[in-house]
């Protein structure tokens, strides 16, 4: 089989792994998600935790006051930033190592390399589970008293081992390589399909507002998909430090025990999440499009 050939595949450009531009275009673009959305993912991550609708989550976090809003925005802010740098930059050097080595052995056809590459690159992004861990800890109310701050939480941990920065690492892993494979997957897939605008489609606007309907479509689909892995992940890394670890199956059988045996119960705050996935992944793609032009034109 040929070597592919740059300037005739859409998703992949031997060019842009030759340098480490693709890293940093997924860290700005993590940084201007993340300072915009913080504030709606508190809201998800308050029903998630106590399966409450949204207003009395709301509720939750006006009583608290601005003083504790932005509370627990350290961790994502330099997790969030680092994963999805990772994810776009790993995911293009593991296609690049596939592609041009003995991934054709392995994964011969073009879309399974795809998704090789994006299963790889979610399992590396598993690394940063610590600052999930970390957040968690911070958002939940019951540890305001506990932990004054990001460092504060990582230094107090580090007595429990480096198993309790890991808490939910089985969770994570079952989400962020699935999850990966179908956004690089159906990225380019949903850009192709919108309506072609005559006379405009040249345009710095047009070229933007696609990019961010097609990450916001993928990014809430995906986010909808995956929600009760999340819902047990969050359940799992808010465990008290010390406390025994559980399992997957253990976790999901006691948040479907806590919700009144409800497994709709187990998708409160999925119609938030998924308005909130669609206007980050929204962000996230329009972002990374707006500073890889920059970097590499």
């Amino acid at each position: 089989m040929e070597p592919v050939d740059a300037e005739r595949d859409p998703i992949y450009d031997v060019t842009v792994v030759t340098d480490k531009r693709e890293f940093m275009c997924g860290l700005m673009a993590a940084m201007v998600n993340i300072n915009l959305t913080f504030p709606i993912s508190k809201v998800i991550f308050r029903q998630m935790l106590y399966g409450v609708h949204i207003k009395s989550a709301v509720q939750q976090l006006r009583l608290e006051g601005l003083r504790y809003l932005y509370r627990g925005i350290g961790p994502p802010l330099m997790q969030r930033s680092v994963t999805i740098s990772i994810m776009f930059g790993t995911f293009a050097e593991y296609r690049k190592l596939l592609d041009t080595n003995y991934g054709r052995v392995v994964a011969p056809s073009h879309t399974s390399r795809l998704c090789m590459a994006a299963l790889m690159a979610g399992s590396t992004e598993a690394i940063l589970t610590p600052f999930e861990r970390i957040q968690m800890l911070l958002q939940d109310n019951h540890f305001h008293r506990q932990y004054n701050n990001t460092f504060d939480a990582f230094l107090k941990l580090r007595s429990y081992g480096i198993r309790e920065y890991y808490r939910g690492l089985s969770a994570i892993l079952c989400r962020n390589g699935p999850s990966n494979v179908l956004f690089f997957s159906l990225r380019g897939e949903a850009k192709n399909y919108l309506p072609v605008f005559d006379g405009y489609e040249g345009r710095l606007w047009c070229s933007l507002m696609k990019d961010f309907i097609s990450g916001a479509c993928v990014g809430a689909l995906i986010s909808s998909i995956f929600y009760p892995i999340n819902v047990i992940r969050t359940q799992m890394q808010t465990k008290a430090p010390g406390s025994p670890f559980v399992s997957i199956p253990q976790a999901l059988r006691d948040v479907y025990v806590l919700r009144g045996r409800s497994i709709r119960k187990l998708y409160y705050g999925v119609h938030v999440n998924y308005s909130r996935a669609f206007i980050s992944w929204g962000i996230i793609n329009a972002s990374y499009e707006v500073f890889r032009r920059l970097l590499y034109d």
